[in-house]
């Protein structure tokens, strides 16, 4: 998955300005202990954390 991918389906799920304090400021057990920019810096691959990331808020198997 690519990052822009990734991106939009953040903001299609937290919305634009949301999607962006959630990867920054929420620390998430599936990612280690990460917040969703820590683990992407930390070169974990996009499509990993976006399903942590549905695992964790219970996204929409269709939003997947």
């Amino acid at each position: 998955m690519r990052l822009t991918v990734f991106w939009q389906r953040m903001a299609d799920h937290f919305g634009t300005e949301y999607a962006d304090t959630f990867a920054r400021d929420h620390v998430m057990s599936e990612l280690g202990g990460r917040t969703v920019r820590q683990a992407l810096d930390a070169g974990w691959e996009a499509k990993d954390v976006w399903r942590a990331v549905c695992t964790a808020v219970g996204v929409p198997q269709e939003s997947r």
